[in-house]
């Protein structure tokens, strides 16, 4: 079938207050509250995301759709249509209730992408529960941090990542219960734990989704900084609005698309647009448990004759190491629009998309916290590359000086939202002072420092914090330090982000042993292995220098910057406050 772009008009047509966002042409505005009526809305006057993303396609032909095509590291598959999908959904609630789930409680999932993740995600929502989404590549550490500061009742994981991390659990007297999914090993429960097959046994298939206030939280992603612990950005239902008109009009999403989004649900990203955009809006979605390999995803795009994809930068730069021969292999024409987020995209893999697979891939701009696409380039607008984009209707950025006033075109500042979006987070767990920090004379502010030109395109400088964007996974320096602090023979870590050709960033580490220990090869493997069991590979140091001390203030905080221009050769800046 041949699919053709979203067209400018329709995109005037999606103008929506206070941003009515002018694309060439006259201005016709829509309200959220237009967008909002073209989803159902629970019959009991709430709203829900799994009751819009499931539930309402079952009163529709979508019924018998295929909503998940799933296709595991071994290459097994499976597909689930929309009802099929919801009853397996529903026996998850039902099983979650007889376990002590309420609405409000937390259930969080650290597992692969197999079929349970997702169906633990909708069975969640569909009770009123919210979720919390990990990493499986995260060590005990990190996964203690989230599980303890959000009280999670429930954790899905897996018998294997249990293990890995399971000498957590006399920390975390809030969590009542672990199910361990068995999909390809065996379990012998202990006490608190429970096999996936004994929750789901005997479950009803039909479950009255709970009625929800579109205020109500339904997801938690943990985000890093630069000090104190990863912080919990919670999203609520109401999010479902931008989730579904941006699927709409950023992805372009057709009624007849196969679309795949390459995110792990533990990335906002997974969960925004591997589960709610295209669900929400009746799609069919390829899920692929496995990790990257150009080949096999080109292979999966030919097999499932892929229409719409969404991937990450760093995928795109692994792909273009391969090289433009390796995707000419595969029949790629059914593809129609690809996309690409997660951080700056660089101007050669716009062009590169182009050669290998016939398409230029469209950049665009949100957070963990925004909860959706705030600026994109659009599939009928001319791709500026290097440009994030231009804003989606109804979303109001500016560039911001310190104060919170805007700056003139051209000019460098804070980007900067303008508060009421459907998708915005409403708070971080147990950190309010913290969330209101992020607010300036009126707007949200980033923490992105980037520029507008004459034409309304965004452009991306850098983080205003030191934040380490490793291949799509923000990491907080923080966390890594307090981890390598851990060992023996650590006396001070320093951790920042080197530039990386193809991660966008790899985590450094700069140690100050104790006396009594010298630096060595030795060493150095032993504290990077250290790292990887307290944080996991995804968010332990790729490199580890010994130093005789860290640049520090008078005040005895780590000066990071100091660290970064002096490993880069960059100036280093004011030093007054440097520590003699």
């Amino acid at each position: 079938m041949e699919y053709k772009p979203i067209t400018k008009p329709a995109i005037e047509q999606f103008a929506v207050e206070p941003n009515l966002g002018e694309y060439d042409g006259a201005r016709q505005s829509i309200t959220w509250e237009q967008i909002r009526s073209e989803l159902d809305g629970h019959p009991g006057g709430g709203l829900n995301i799994a009751y819009e993303c499931l539930d309402r396609h079952l009163k529709t032909n979508r019924r018998d759709k295929v909503a998940m095509i799933w296709e595991g590291k071994d290459g097994e598959q499976e597909t689930y249509t929309f009802e099929q999908f919801t009853k397996e959904a529903n026996r998850v609630a039902n099983g979650l209730r007889a376990l002590g789930v309420e609405k409000g409680d937390r259930v969080f999932m650290f597992i692969d992408r197999v079929p349970e993740c997702y169906f633990t995600a909708f069975g969640t929502l569909k009770l009123g529960a919210v979720i919390g989404p990990l990493f499986c590549a995260f060590g005990p550490d990190a996964v203690k941090d989230r599980l303890e500061d959000s009280a999670a009742k429930v954790l899905v994981t897996s018998p294997a990542l249990w293990e890995k991390i399971k000498e957590i659990r006399g920390d975390l007297p809030a969590l009542k219960t672990v199910v361990l999914v068995t999909r390809r090993e065996e379990a012998k429960p202990a006490a608190g734990e429970v096999l996936w097959d004994d929750v789901i046994a005997g479950q009803s298939d039909e479950f009255e989704t709970v009625n929800t206030d579109p205020e109500d939280y339904s997801v938690m992603h943990y985000t890093s900084g630069t000090t104190g612990k990863p912080k919990g950005a919670a999203h609520v239902h109401n999010a479902i609005i931008g989730h579904y008109a941006t699927g709409k009009y950023v992805l372009d999403l057709h009624e007849e698309d196969i679309y795949w989004c390459t995110a792990d649900p533990g990335w906002v990203t997974g969960t925004s647009y591997g589960m709610f955009a295209p669900w929400s809006n009746g799609v069919t979605s390829l899920i692929h448990e496995g990790g990257f390999s150009a080949n096999a995803w080109y292979g999966l795009i030919a097999k499932y004759k892929v229409t719409v994809w969404y991937t990450a930068p760093t995928a795109i730069r692994m792909l273009m190491k391969a090289g433009e021969a390796a995707a000419k292999k595969h029949d790629l024409s059914s593809l129609r629009y690809t996309m690409s987020v997660g951080e700056p995209l660089n101007p050669e893999a716009v062009v590169w998309g182009e050669r290998a697979i016939g398409l230029p891939f469209h950049d665009n701009w949100w957070q963990t916290e925004t909860g959706a696409i705030m600026i994109a380039n659009y599939a009928s607008m001319e791709i500026r590359p290097g440009s994030m984009g231009r804003p989606f209707p109804g979303i109001e950025p500016a560039i911001v000086d310190d104060e919170g006033n805007e700056v003139a075109p051209g000019e460098e500042g804070d980007l900067a939202v303008r508060p009421g979006w459907p998708s915005m987070f409403r708070t971080y767990w147990n950190r309010e002072e913290l969330y209101d920090s992020c607010f300036r004379n009126g707007w949200y502010i980033t923490g992105d420092r980037a520029r507008m030109d004459e034409d309304g395109y965004f452009w991306f400088i850098g983080r205003a914090d030191d934040v380490i964007n490793t291949a799509g996974h923000l990491v907080g320096p923080f966390e890594v330090e307090s981890a390598l602090l851990e060992h023996e023979a650590v006396a001070e870590a320093g951790v920042i982000g080197k530039p990386d050709p193809v991660a966008m960033e790899v985590v450094k580490a700069f140690v100050a042993l104790k006396d009594g220990y010298e630096e060595s090869e030795e060493l150095r493997r032993e504290l990077r292995q250290f790292a990887i069991g307290k944080l996991g590979k995804a968010v332990a140091p790729r490199e580890i220098e010994f130093l005789p001390g860290m640049p520090k203030t008078r005040s005895g905080k780590i000066m990071r910057r100091l660290l970064k221009a002096r490993e880069l050769g960059l100036p280093e800046g004011d030093t007054s406050t440097l520590e003699d």
